[in-house]
């Protein structure tokens, strides 16, 4: 799926998945919409994921199985991680891992 849904629901039958920019790394792209709102599996091999960055959205991540890790905290399969816009942030995984991940625009002002 492409874009959001104005209503209703949608159905995604299963799917490939397609090569990520790092080695090792394998993506299932679920909604990739250009207001920003992006769900994904990822799958990544043991290793760093990448250098010191930042999103623009909410970063939602659920490990699924395997290990993740940042430079605060190691996470484990069933553990949550919520990372603000803006968070500078590196990661990896000792052991890959299979995360479900969620991003999305932060709108509006506090509550």
């Amino acid at each position: 799926m492409k874009r959001l849904l104005a209503g209703g629901s949608a159905k995604l039958a299963a799917g490939d998945w397609q090569p990520g920019e790092r080695p090792g790394e394998m993506i299932r792209s679920l909604v990739d919409d250009p207001r920003g709102y992006r769900t994904m599996l990822l799958k990544v091999a043991p290793g760093p994921l990448g250098i010191m960055h930042a999103h623009d959205e909410i970063e939602q991540i659920y490990v699924m199985e395997g290990d993740f890790f940042d430079d605060d905290e190691s996470y484990g399969p069933g553990d949550f991680l919520l990372r603000m816009p803006g968070v500078m942030h590196r990661a990896g995984s000792k052991g890959g891992c299979t995360m479900f991940i969620v991003y999305a625009p932060l709108s509006g002002g506090p509550a």
